[in-house]
């Protein structure tokens, strides 16, 4: 038996047409975005939204069986979506990491609701992310006093029996996209946010639970947007909520408290969905770095050579082959945990193992390049010292890299988080 590492033909004939994308609309606006924070992409935002209502409903590709056209039964298809959506995140952020996160629709938002919502939940607030205008979404999770640890959330959700109406106070800090999501711009549709609150501060984690909170909502308030040392064309809000009025209905999951921890777990639901896609996102921009670096390379004569012993090797070789491994390696492991994914797996233990390999390595292999390329890896006049600045949130967001590497010693040791902290 023979295990085959070439990629399914949809998701290679995404690639494909994403690589034309990155190479003609976001790489010639990176250095005018990064330089010019919190301006917004609009012609990229557009034409995507029209690509991805273009091909199949929100996807950015065909749909898995190429249109009309009649092969096998869907149902003998192993399932590639979130293979699919990694592959297309880890080609846009070869383009730009910043503009992937102007990407129109729902992410980490959607993610929440996707993990967290009734059936009925998920079709009232998926379906407008197919409206005809570009539409965000974004997850309200990190407070100034709770950031890795996101049992210590102090925002507090309470029922206003008389209105059938949860009123939710609290702050939030560093949310992705959070002001596209919220804030009303002419050219949007109307997007949300998810607020993870406690509805019962005495039940620790059984209290937490995630709420919908529509775009324009009275007493929600951008309070800041962060100034950044990379992703800079990415909006990083802080987020007052005071009185915030929400309808019943829009709590996720459950309204009453339980013993189990059943709202935590749909926030760490949503974590083990999209941990390998921010992994593959850090994926990106260390290709993007180590492609340049070879290509630089090339042009000064200097060839890789392969299947030397290594001690026939110059150090510049050496180099060059550990930061193809470490890319390679991190790759196969954000393949497993999408692939689980797919399957319905349990993945919270390769999750957070992608998320931390390749966090290390696009912080590892941008640093390298810019140290190998000397001055001309240090100067602005090419990107990679843009990539240099990009890599490293993809280490802190989604978990950080100290806390996912607790996570995965749990995981491997068998210990509860009380245990081993």
């Amino acid at each position: 038996m023979t295990i085959d590492f070439e990629p399914p033909k949809p998701i290679a004939q995404t690639q494909l047409m994403l690589a034309t994308v990155t190479r003609e609309m976001m790489r010639p606006q990176s250095r005018y975005l990064d330089e010019n924070e919190h301006a917004i992409p609009w012609d990229y935002i557009e034409f995507m939204h029209a690509a991805m209502k273009a091909s199949g409903g929100g996807r950015l590709v065909p749909k898995e069986n190429g249109g009309e056209k009649k092969e096998e039964p869907q149902e003998k298809r192993p399932p590639i979506g979130y293979q699919m959506i990694a592959a297309q995140i880890e080609a846009l952020c070869w383009g730009d990491l910043g503009m992937y996160h102007c990407l129109p629709g729902g992410g980490l938002g959607a993610a929440a609701v996707q993990a967290a919502a009734s059936p009925e939940q998920r079709a009232k607030f998926l379906a407008r992310f197919q409206d005809e205008k570009p539409t965000f979404a974004a997850m309200c999770m990190t407070e100034p006093g709770a950031g890795s640890d996101t049992s210590a959330i102090r925002a507090r959700a309470v029922l206003d029996e008389k209105t059938n109406e949860w009123v939710i106070n609290g702050e939030k800090i560093f949310v992705t996209g959070g002001d596209k999501s919220f804030n009303a711009y002419e050219k949007l549709g109307r997007g949300f946010i998810v607020v993870w609150a406690s509805i019962d501060p005495s039940a620790g984690r059984a209290g937490m639970r995630a709420f919908v909170v529509e775009g324009g909502t009275p007493g929600v308030k951008i309070t800041k947007l962060e100034h950044k040392m990379g992703i800079r064309a990415s909006d990083t809000a802080a987020i007052s909520l005071v009185d915030v009025r929400v309808p019943f209905e829009n709590l996720l999951g459950k309204p009453t408290v339980e013993k189990s921890t059943t709202g935590f777990k749909g926030a760490m639901a949503t974590f083990d969905a999209t941990r390998p896609l921010v992994a593959a996102s850090g994926l990106g921009v260390a290709r993007a770095a180590f492609e340049f670096l070879k290509e630089k390379l090339k042009e000064s004569g200097i060839e890789i050579r392969y299947g030397l012993p290594r001690n026939k090797l110059t150090s510049i070789e050496r180099d060059v082959i550990d930061m193809e491994v470490q890319l390679r390696s991190a790759w196969l492991l954000v393949l497993k945990a999408v692939w689980m994914a797919d399957n319905k797996k349990s993945n919270a233990l390769e999750s957070s193992m992608s998320k931390v390999r390749a966090g290390d390595v696009c912080t590892k292999i941008t640093q390298k390049a810019v140290e190998i390329m000397g001055p001309l890896g240090y100067s602005r006049e090419f990107l990679l010292e843009k990539w240099f600045r990009d890599a490293k949130i993809t280490d802190i967001y989604e978990g950080t890299g100290q806390i996912n590497r607790l996570v995965v010693a749990r995981q491997v040791l068998g210990y509860s988080g009380s245990e081993l902290r």
